[in-house]
Order: structure tokens, then sequence, then C-alpha cells
């Protein structure tokens, strides 16, 4: 599948591998990455297409608002990426 921007990725190599990311923009071959943390929206990772995996397109406020190039917060997307962290792997009690 085509990566596009609002898409959550994961990071496929370097020293960031394993993480989730939020696709902030496509630059070409390159992507810039986010996730509110580590990598913030004001200086995002740019990072090659063939580095990452997608994950899934997310389709909520934050992706029609990235869209649309409204500005959005780190707290949007830490609570976007723990969002998606819960519904795959959701606490398991018992």
């Amino acid at each position: 599948m085509e990566i596009a921007a609002s898409n959550i990725v994961r990071s496929e190599a370097g020293r960031d591998k394993g993480k989730l990311f939020v696709v902030l923009a496509v630059e070409g071959e390159f992507l810039l990455l986010a996730d509110g943390k580590s990598r913030k929206v004001e200086s995002p990772k740019r990072k090659k297409r063939r580095h990452v995996l997608f994950v899934e397109a997310e389709s909520n406020r934050l992706s029609e608002k990235i869209k649309s190039q409204e500005r959005i917060t780190n707290s949007e997307l830490r609570r976007t990426l723990a969002a998606f962290r819960e519904a795959v792997q959701p606490d398991q009690e018992g």
C-alpha cells in the first residue's frame, strides 16, 4: 500500500527501529515522521520510504488536520499513537 500523510508507520531501520510514527508529509522518496515525544512536530524525522513499514491508515480528526495542513500538537500525536497501541495490544488481565 502507498504511504500517505496521516498514516501510521513503524520504523524498520536505524536507531529508532520498532517505533511507531505518524507521517506528517511525503517528499518524494522521503517521509517526515513525528511521534510527539522523541520526534516533535517542530522537528520531524526525515526518513526514506523503504526504511518504514505501513501499519495503518488513520481516519480521525488528526488525519483530517494533517491532510488540510492545520496546526497539530505533539499531545495529539501522542494520544493517537497511544490509542492505536491500546487497540492493537490491549492490557490483558486474568
